[in-house]
């Protein structure tokens, strides 16, 4: 049976849920892990066995995409971040683009500073040298540069990193479409 790949904004609903789940992220890394080793194991006792069993395909947990929806509603409605994003500043000045960005900034801000904690992956000052031992967090740390050989790896702290800790998104009511992510305004 073919496999039946997620659309774009489903694989959109999943990248937002592992990016503000951590929970589910640990799992996903954890399934990656494991399904790694297990590859491992079968190309090394290949040579040694007739006919290696199958390995157990790797499980992800599908999710929907409301929460990533529910996230642009909250941008929308305390930044106006769509209408800024959609909007073709070319013939605004930079005085003018600069005062929007303010108020864009100041509504993601508190969106984020409501629905979520976010914390720094790393404590170190951005400049600072630091060395990565074997078995560092490779989904936390990202190499960059000229990377060769094994751990531990020195290097300078170019991004702290960030980490959702906690996600305090509200509930969705029966029957909400979430795809309406701002309700178009008509005045009479």
């Amino acid at each position: 049976m073919a496999s039946r790949n997620p659309s774009f904004f489903r694989r959109i609903g999943l990248a937002f849920s592992v990016l503000f789940g951590a929970e589910l992220a640990g799992r996903l890394v954890r399934m990656r892990d494991e399904a790694a080793a297990a590859d491992a194991e079968a190309e090394a006792s290949a040579g040694t066995e007739e006919a290696a069993a199958p390995t157990r395909p790797v499980l992800v947990h599908e999710t929907t995409p409301e929460a990533a929806l529910q996230l642009l509603g909250l941008l929308q409605r305390d930044a106006r971040f769509i209408d800024f994003v959609q909007e073709d500043i070319g013939a605004y000045s930079d005085a003018d683009i600069g005062a929007a960005a303010r108020v864009v900034h100041e509504g993601c801000r508190k969106v984020l500073d409501e629905h979520f904690a976010i914390a720094p992956v790393r404590s170190e000052a951005e400049g600072s040298r630091l060395t990565l031992p074997e078995g560092f967090d490779a989904a936390a740390v990202r190499l960059t540069g000229k990377v060769v050989g094994k751990p531990p790896f020195t290097g300078t702290l170019g991004h702290r990193g960030w980490r959702v800790t906690d996600t305090r998104l509200p509930a969705l009511a029966e029957g909400h479409d979430a795809s309406v992510i701002a309700q178009a305004e008509v005045e009479l």
